[in-house]
């Protein structure tokens, strides 16, 4: 008698798997979403199944080790992103960890932006990331633009070894510079000359980082979350040097918190940048801040 496959599981099998695990708690969405990446069973074929009880599927993980990762994220709230190693990001599958911040959908937004607001070609584009986590931003830019030049600063040397597995799963790794340090400061060298910047800095009160859900206040790095007693410590800082560090007519791009709109404009404007704009998010948030520097005058004749 053949042995039996623990990955090889019919669809009335897997539907009773889902409904006890629900039993237990936690959301649906999550639980498809780890049947999905760590399963092999998209939510699409998961809907599917309901009309096809007797169809067999294989799966890439066992239904006892998936039911092991559930129960572990219910039982600690460990994100499902980092049991798993892995989160979808625009048409991307990127390595997490602890170590990095996960990365959201509305930041998708800035990759669209940029590529909306910067010139038609890339042949000399110079572009920075600053604090880059998991390398998504420079990544997404990057594969936009194969023939410009990326610089990505994080602070933790965890995220950016993270970001350069990221990078070298993508193909990008040639095209993207690490550097280690406190936002502009490890750019020093390229000061003037960045045609365009990004940054999903942290932007989150302190206060209010202590009343998130424990899945984001206990495992997400506050490093990434914090920032500071009013949320702008990061965003100021960013601000107060953008004039200098840009190329002239370059752009700087910021995500901020969704009350933040008119706080983080008044600072870009205080910062002498002009073509001072708000962005919305999919939901009509003012999420994201766009500037530039004032373009070179022409030359006397």
């Amino acid at each position: 008698m053949a042995p039996s496959n623990p990955l090889r599981v019919s669809a009335t099998a897997l539907l009773e798997w889902r409904r006890r695990c629900l039993g237990q708690g936690g959301h649906a969405a999550d639980l498809d979403w780890l049947l999905d990446l760590a399963g092999g069973v998209a939510w699409s074929e998961l809907q599917a199944l309901r009309l096809h009880p007797d169809r067999q599927l294989t799966l890439s993980l066992s239904l006892e080790d998936l039911a092991g990762l559930w129960n572990q994220h219910l039982a600690t709230a460990v994100p499902l992103q980092y049991l798993v190693g892995l989160c979808p990001w625009r048409d991307l599958q990127l390595q997490v960890a602890p170590g990095v911040l996960i990365p959201r959908q509305e930041t998708e937004l800035l990759v669209e932006l940029a590529l909306a607001l910067s010139p038609p070609t890339d042949s000399s584009l110079l572009w920075a990331d600053l604090g880059t986590g998991s390398g998504c931003l420079a990544l997404a830019l990057a594969r936009a633009w194969p023939a410009s030049l990326g610089l990505a600063v994080d602070l933790s040397a965890e995220a950016l070894a993270i970001a350069r597995s990221n990078w070298q799963l993508g193909g990008v790794q040639e095209q993207i510079t690490p550097l280690q340090g406190h936002w502009w400061e490890p750019l020093r060298p390229w000061w003037g000359r960045l045609d365009l910047v990004v940054a999903n800095p942290p932007y989150i009160p302190s206060a209010v980082v202590d009343t998130l859900d424990p899945v984001v206040r206990d495992h997400e790095p506050r490093l990434a979350l914090d920032g500071g007693i009013d949320g702008l410590a990061a965003l100021r800082c960013i601000a107060a040097n953008a004039a200098e560090a840009l190329a002239p007519g370059g752009l700087l791009l910021l995500e901020h918190h969704h009350d933040q709109s008119a706080a983080v404009l008044a600072l870009l404007v205080a910062a002498a940048l002009q073509d001072v704009e708000a962005a919305a998010d999919l939901e009509g948030n003012l999420r994201f801040a766009l500037a530039r520097r004032a373009p070179q005058p022409p030359a006397a004749r």
